[in-house]
């Protein structure tokens, strides 16, 4: 199998494309809704991103030359365009306002929007953390060194968009090492990235006053969307499959560390590097799983995968513990309390304690329940993904939300043998 491309790595090729000066070309951009609407926001401000055959061009204005819009940004679902936007507009002498669907305007903004205030970006309704928001950037950004309150590679990334606006040299300080696909990429593209470890912590450095150029991408499989596959290759007895060209960039591979761990039959082959980000193809056979502890320093790696892994810690022999899941309460939905409630109506022993969640696994899941995702596309394909393997089949109650992120999900699949039918009306 082959996936759609990396939602991280997209959402950033469109955005450093239209810094840089000169056209940037992307094979393999995920279509998803959540990167057209990056797309769709970042012609809006200027920088014209077309799809040709099968790449997409996207025509950079240069440091500091997007545009005021005509109208709204509306982000739809996704949080990652949404604050890395946030950073974008706060170094242009433009007044912005962003917009989101219902669960994207639930989301707090208050700590990406913290340190770019404190650089220069003024927020037009003061007080307010949510979206709808209407921010006013400036091109003499101040440059700050600021130390990350909890892991994000959303804050992260929104404070060095702005720093290369700054005059003088930005640095962010992680205590845990977070997704770091916008240094890699920023060096990708020309901007002056210093890394430093020092104390126990990562000390990123950019310089301002960057000048960016085009660039040729190639987006490798996202492997957020190959979590799914894997994890159903694991549980459905029988199965042997490869996933092709998937990012194995260590700040995202805590799943398959887990998986491996839980007695998974998982390996990288062919592993290689590809505009500047490691690939590998990823074989998954079917495997007996026990249960683990997953430490909590992992969780800032695997953050989107943990509703799945829950999931088929049913099927584990014995407890698996996930600490460090506080992140999960402010994603599209709080995704910790719907994956335990979607557990427990699937017949699954599992409880909350603080930031942890505990699965007692029997090898088997009774299945029969119907899941509420809250909107939330991993909710939905988490719990399609379980109903491979139970007993009898789960329901979920909405899955349009999924072409967020993985519009082939049901394809694909489907391709390795999976039946989905309509619920009937309860």
């Amino acid at each position: 199998m082959r996936l759609p491309g990396d939602k991280s790595i997209s959402h950033r090729a469109l955005i450093f494309g239209a810094l840089a000066t000169g056209t940037t070309r992307i094979r393999g951009l995920l279509e998803a809704e959540d990167v057209v609407n990056t797309a769709r926001a970042v012609s809006a401000l200027g920088a014209a991103a077309e799809k040709h055959g099968d790449v997409w061009e996207v025509k950079g204005r240069g440091p500091g030359g997007l545009r005021q819009p005509a109208g709204p940004l509306d982000f739809g679902n996704s949080g990652t365009g949404t604050r890395l936007m946030m950073g974008v507009v706060a170094g242009h002498p433009i007044t912005v306002e962003m917009t989101g669907d219902a669960s994207l305007s639930r989301r707090p903004m208050r700590r990406v929007l913290g340190p770019l205030m404190q650089m220069g970006l003024q927020v037009l309704e003061p007080g307010k953390e949510t979206l709808p928001l209407t921010l006013r950037g400036c091109s003499d950004l101040i440059p700050i060194i600021y130390p990350l309150p909890v892991p994000s590679a959303q804050v992260k990334s929104a404070v060095l968009l702005a720093g290369l606006h700054a005059a003088g040299e930005t640095t962010v300080i992680e205590h845990e090492a977070t997704r770091d696909h916008t240094e890699r990429m920023l060096r990708y593209f020309g901007a002056d990235v210093r890394i430093v470890d020092k104390d126990g912590a990562r000390y990123i450095t950019v310089k301002g006053d960057a000048e960016l150029s085009g660039r040729d991408i190639v987006v490798p499989g996202d492997p957020s969307s190959a979590a799914f596959l894997a994890a159903a290759a694991l549980i459905v007895p029988g199965s042997d499959i490869t996933i092709e060209g998937v990012l194995v960039n260590p700040t995202r591979t805590g799943l398959y560390t887990t998986l491996q761990e839980m007695g998974g039959d998982i390996a990288f082959l062919n592993e290689r590097e590809e505009g500047g980000e490691p690939i590998a193809d990823v074989r998954v056979r079917a495997s007996e799983l026990k249960g683990v502890r997953v430490p909590a320093e992992r969780a800032p790696s695997m953050i989107d995968e943990y509703p799945v892994l829950a999931a088929i810690s049913a099927f584990a022999k014995g407890t698996t513990q996930m600490d460090g899941l506080a992140e999960l309460k402010v994603k599209e939905s709080d995704r910790l309390q719907a994956t335990a409630t979607g557990l427990e109506v699937n017949g699954v022993s599992v409880r909350i304690d603080g930031d942890s969640l505990i699965v007692d696994g029997k090898q088997r899941m009774r299945g029969g329940g119907s899941v509420a995702t809250h909107l939330d596309h991993r909710i939905a394909m988490a719990f399609l993904t379980a109903g491979l393997a139970s007993d009898k089949p789960i329901v979920v109650d909405d899955t349009s939300m999924i072409a967020t992120s993985f519009p082939e999900f049901q394809g694909m699949m489907e391709t390795l043998g999976a039946r989905f039918e309509e619920a009937p009306e309860q």
